[in-house]
């Protein structure tokens, strides 16, 4: 059996839309932009959408729609995909990074505090998995020093704390549409926000610095080609208009899992905080201090050598060799983080898992445990 670890889950709604773009002149910069905007703006909830080509790309819109300049700080987590830190680095601010809370896996807001300086700037929390990071605590700290707030949550699309949707607690919000989340455009990311002046600088910015009502030719400001195409539009829309099934379907199959690992004294999963709705991104398990990395890196090599895909998510930010090299970091800084990250192993997961899928790569894993 070969199961992969993430699969999107398109169907002819998806392949139709596309080819209704193909049949018409509008590839780029059509109907279907602002279409996908609109319907986002709906589901999440804010006042405007700002549709870009990537997570990354939406990620650094935001940072420097918020003014960031050369070594201003943001504070951030560790335990995060890289892109989360580098938006930073992309406007040579530092990334500050603070522990996360050891059963939440996200960002831990009791040492925010301890971290701000008289060059920091803003907070960037990432809703880690599909799960809300303790939001309300952020924002408040933010209020409270003056500092701006983007919140990642590109792993997070549909998921909630205490009613309010993931991206719409901070200044901004991120998405992200890669293949292997929740929903998918290809290649694809969206800034959410109610700031007027973040979302007229985001439409600026990612075509090229161009002004509202300026002509094609026309360029206010430095830009970018951070443009999503009318096709990538039109699949996102189709994508949300069934965002609700396919979250169900990946609920399902957490389900299966959470069923079949429960008893499992040998690892621990991704605590939720109280009022949370999780938008299940991935399946995530953390081998207990028993085990090394060595030990989990073994694992995973077994479990892809009998056709299971599986991953180490995530590898700790600070010790990847760039972050190492440019700000010093070294192991010890964030132990918490450090001794997730040494064993953490990725199961095969999305929406369309049949049960003896599941079932077969429980007890492979079951058996190198």
């Amino acid at each position: 059996m070969e199961i992969t670890l993430s699969r999107p889950d398109i169907t002819q709604a998806e392949r139709d839309a596309v080819l209704e773009v193909l049949q018409t002149p509008n590839l780029s910069l059509g109907p279907k932009l602002p279409e996908f905007e609109r319907v986002m703006t709906q589901y999440i909830g804010s006042r405007y959408a700002v549709a870009v080509n990537s997570g990354t790309s939406a990620l650094h819109l935001c940072i420097r729609a918020i003014g960031l300049k050369p070594g201003d700080e943001v504070i951030t987590t560790p335990f995060s995909f890289i892109a989360s830190s580098n938006c930073i680095l992309f406007e040579g601010g530092k990334p500050v990074f603070v522990d996360i809370h050891p059963e939440t896996w996200n960002i831990d807001p009791e040492r925010i505090e301890a971290a701000i300086t008289p060059r920091t700037r803003a907070i960037l929390p990432v809703d880690v998995f599909g799960q809300v990071a303790d939001m309300p605590k952020i924002r408040q700290i933010a209020d409270k020093n003056g500092l701006r707030v983007i919140e990642d949550s590109c792993e997070a699309i549909g998921a909630s704390l205490n009613g309010k949707m993931a991206g719409t607690f901070g200044d901004a919000g991120v998405f992200g549409f890669y293949p292997n989340k929740q929903i998918t455009t290809g290649e694809g990311g969206m800034i959410v926000t109610n700031d007027d002046q973040i979302r007229d600088l985001a439409v600026s910015m990612r075509s090229q610095g161009r002004g509202s009502g300026s002509g094609w030719l026309a360029h206010e400001r430095l830009g970018y080609n951070y443009r999503l195409s009318d096709i990538n539009c039109a699949i996102g829309i189709a994508q949300i208009k069934r965002v609700d099934e396919i979250l169900s379907r990946r609920r399902t199959s957490a389900s299966y899992y959470l069923a079949r690992l429960r008893d499992e004294k040998r690892i621990s999963t991704q605590k939720p905080l109280p009022g949370s709705q999780v938008s299940w991104f991935v399946m995530v398990v953390r081998l207990s201090d028993d085990y090394s990395a060595a030990d989990r890196d073994r694992i995973l090599v077994n479990l892809r050598q009998q056709g299971i895909g599986c991953s180490n998510y995530f590898p700790a930010i600070h010790l990847q060799p760039f972050y190492a090299q440019e700000f010093g970091y070294r192991r010890g800084q964030f132990p918490i983080c450090e001794a997730l990250c040494d064993r953490t192993v990725a199961l095969p997961f999305h929406g369309l898992l049949r049960e003896e899928e599941v079932d077969f790569a429980c007890d492979a894993f079951r058996r190198l445990l």
